[in-house]
């Protein structure tokens, strides 16, 4: 059969090539099936069309998607932008509506005490240290400001100006160890003063000392100025009382307060100067 192919291959491809072109001169121009030829054909060329159409079509989506991808991160930093700024606006807010009820509470103080001059502030510096003993504020000689003029807060007394520049005022809390108070009870009169104490301050507490061994002091009094103060008004609120200890001369009572005001978050204050009142008619 082998050694007949290679005799006769040249005739054999002859004639199958006269019988392809005698079959498609008969079948031109009639609507049948494709050809024995045309299928062979389309066999083996149809699955490269197949592979051609889906590698067009995918790269045609992969570029759409790449697009809309694109689109989108446009969209996402453009969103991310405009809540940043909102965001930044609430702050801004924020910040303000807190700072009109602060004023605002401290309008209130000086609408309580309508015989002393007074003046806002706010601080701008405070000493280490999570507790407001020692702090800058942004008033001075130059706004009337100086030493010995009280600085209160809503919810009572903060301390007193120590000195004072031409546009700012050193100041100290009752916290500072350096600072005393003459206090007295509300409920009871009993007097004592109100100091800073290290061992406290920590703690955001100071120390009422010097009270009689036999007041009638007690956990939960309200402690406020006394009239013996020469600095600070008499009846400002100051704190209340925590805990009672006699001393150890046994005299003498001590008393632990913790203070009114939240002397580990100031910002704005009102300066209140006591002698002013010498000079309201």
């Amino acid at each position: 059969m082998i050694q007949f192919w290679e005799e006769h291959k040249k005739k054999i491809i002859a004639v199958i090539a006269i019988a392809i072109t005698v079959v498609a001169l008969f079948l031109g121009g009639k609507n049948l099936n494709a050809s024995a030829l045309e299928s062979v054909i389309g066999f083996v060329v149809t699955p490269f069309q197949d592979l051609t159409t889906g590698i067009n079509s995918w790269v045609e989506s992969t570029a759409e998607s790449a697009q809309d991808k694109n689109k989108l991160l446009e969209e996402n930093a453009h969103l991310k932008e405009e809540v940043a700024k909102l965001q930044d606006e609430n702050k801004r807010l924020d910040q303000y509506e807190r700072e009109n009820e602060s004023l605002s509470a401290l309008l209130k103080i000086s609408q309580k005490y309508p015989e002393y001059k007074s003046t806002g502030t706010r601080i701008i510096a405070k000493s280490p240290g999570v507790w407001y003993d020692t702090f800058t504020i942004n008033k001075g000689t130059g706004d009337e400001v100086s030493a010995n003029m009280i600085l209160i807060a809503p919810g009572g007394v903060v301390g007193k100006i120590l000195e004072s520049g031409i546009n700012y005022s050193k100041a100290q809390s009752i916290l500072d160890s350096r600072s005393a108070v003459p206090a007295m009870s509300l409920r009871t009169g009993d007097l004592g003063v109100v100091k800073g104490d290290y061992s406290l301050m920590d703690d955001g507490l100071c120390k009422m000392e010097y009270i009689d061994g036999e007041a009638q002091i007690a956990v939960g009094d309200e402690i406020v100025t006394s009239q013996l103060s020469e600095v600070y008004p008499q009846g400002l609120s100051i704190g209340k009382v925590t805990k009672i200890e006699t001393d150890t001369n046994g005299l003498t009572k001590y008393a632990v307060i913790e203070p009114f005001v939240d002397l580990k978050h100031l910002d704005t204050l009102l300066v209140i100067d006591k002698n002013t009142m010498e000079e309201n008619p």
